[in-house]
């Protein structure tokens, strides 16, 4: 399907996107194909991380180890392969364009990712039952297995984050943006609450037939959605002297253009604040519960009854962010999320506590990212939108790679969940504030209505 306008089409309201131009009919078929797109992205983000969290205990795995495994190890390998696969998407002129060609290369990898761990158990056992391995146990030889499965999984996940969303960027019309990431939410909590509350609760017991059907239905529906949309032309990339063209001169530019900008230095850390702060209670939560003595099929239809909550809430969010803007909303909401974690922290004391606290941090922080998700689009040059965005994932892994893993091993020492919301609490304070000041930084480069992203070309400085 050619989402383009047919020449000599009848007169009517048209959107543009650089050299694309879309009829309604048009925005209509890559909504669609855009959406159906992230309904499989949803679905393996949705389950594969809380499946994999639930096998990792299992085998006996401690929390510092979940957190190691599902942030630091993945973090150092999008450390090793984002900035470059940012910075050549950029810069890539091809037949299908720029993203295209690298999420076509990434959905498989992703897919082959998910078989091995959905045989990750029964390999490992095979083996160490047929090999009798000494001085290993057969846990310890399962996980084992399972990190490198879990690293070829990321690794496909990884390109295929930071690609889908400079599609996204590339080929929506700007006008459209809000309205868009409101409809995106609206399919990612319906595929969440499918999940949650109809499969969670097999999660511990049919965990192969889950990973394999969501990798198989990950495989197809993406690379169908690539097959059927289409980018337009870009402009040339910026030129490189015929020295720069090395991969030590390439990262050399990376680096110059990324990070010699004050202005983008403060979006990066602000951002990367505002990813962590959730990050406490959506990676310990599910361990709480047994503290508490919560069901995890009730945990599960919590999850499910906060999205249907997040997904009434989703589109007028997205009218909100396009009318006021994704800094002036994330700020509110960042506030009101620390409060909620402060309270929670201090009134949990059984079940009807964790549910209202758990159900609170889903909606809050849902809407947070349904009113901010368009905010890089809105705050970063079109031009280098991937290498911005990856730059801001170095940050935010390099974060990450220390931040969970030690709030878990606080946990292990402490045997205290409640510190997932404290932490939660004081990490939404400093981002609010974090915030507030690229909020004044941003009026100054024209504000809600004329603003123009500094290019590196303008930096002080720039050769």
């Amino acid at each position: 399907m050619n989402t383009h306008s047919a020449e000599g089409a009848p007169a009517c309201r048209q959107w543009r996107a650089g050299t694309l131009t879309y009829t309604f009919a048009g925005i209509v078929a890559l909504f669609f194909l855009l959406l159906a797109g992230d309904f499989v992205w949803s679905l393996r983000e949705r389950s594969v991380g809380v499946i994999t969290q639930l096998l990792l205990k299992q085998h006996g795995a401690s929390d510092f180890l979940v957190g190691l495994y599902l942030v630091a190890l993945p973090g150092i390998l999008g450390l090793l392969v984002g900035p470059v696969i940012s910075y050549r998407s950029d810069r890539h002129r091809g037949r299908w364009g720029r993203r295209i060609p690298y999420l076509f290369f990434s959905t498989p990898i992703a897919f082959l990712g998910m078989v091995g761990m959905a045989f990750t158990p029964w390999l490992g056992s095979c083996l160490h039952r047929i090999s009798g391995l000494q001085g290993i146990s057969e846990n310890q030889l399962i996980l084992t297995l399972f990190g490198v499965s879990w690293m070829l999984f990321e690794f496909g996940v990884f390109i295929g984050n930071a690609i889908f969303t400079a599609l996204i960027n590339d080929v929506v019309p700007r006008e459209l943006i809000g309205r868009f990431f409101g409809l995106f939410r609206i399919v990612s909590l319906a595929t969440g609450i499918i999940f949650n509350a109809w499969f969670l609760g097999y999660a511990e017991t049919h965990y192969m037939m889950l990973f394999l059907t969501v990798g198989g239905i990950y495989l197809i529906g993406f690379m169908v959605m690539c097959f059927r949309v289409k980018e337009g032309e870009y402009p040339p990339p910026p030129e490189q002297p015929e020295q720069r063209h090395s991969p030590l001169a390439a990262a050399g530019t990376y680096l110059r253009e990324s990070f010699t900008s004050g202005y983008y230095l403060l979006i990066f850390i602000a951002v990367t604040l505002a990813a962590i702060v959730f990050m406490p209670v959506n990676t310990y939560s599910i361990f709480f519960i047994g503290e508490l003595n919560v069901p995890l099929d009730h945990f599960g239809k919590y999850i499910a009854a906060s999205y249907v909550v997040s997904i009434v809430l989703s589109y007028p969010l997205g009218v909100l962010a396009d009318r006021f803007h994704p800094l002036r909303c994330g700020i509110t909401v960042m506030l009101l999320y620390g409060i909620s974690c402060l309270v929670s922290g201090i009134f949990i004391r059984g079940e009807a506590g964790f549910a209202a606290a758990l159900i609170a941090h889903t909606v809050l922080s849902g809407t947070y990212f349904t009113l901010t998700a368009s905010l890089l689009l809105r705050l970063f040059p079109q031009s280098r939108f991937a290498q911005y965005q990856s730059a801001q994932g170095i940050l935010g892994t390099l974060a990450m790679i220390f931040v969970v893993p030690l709030i878990g091993k606080l946990i292990d020492l402490s045997g205290n969940y409640r510190l997932i919301f404290y932490a939660g609490a004081l990490l939404a304070l400093l981002t609010a504030m974090l915030l507030f000041v690229c909020y004044r930084r941003f009026r100054q480069y024209g504000g809600p209505d004329h603003y123009t992203p500094p290019e590196p070309e303008n930096f002080p400085n720039a050769p």
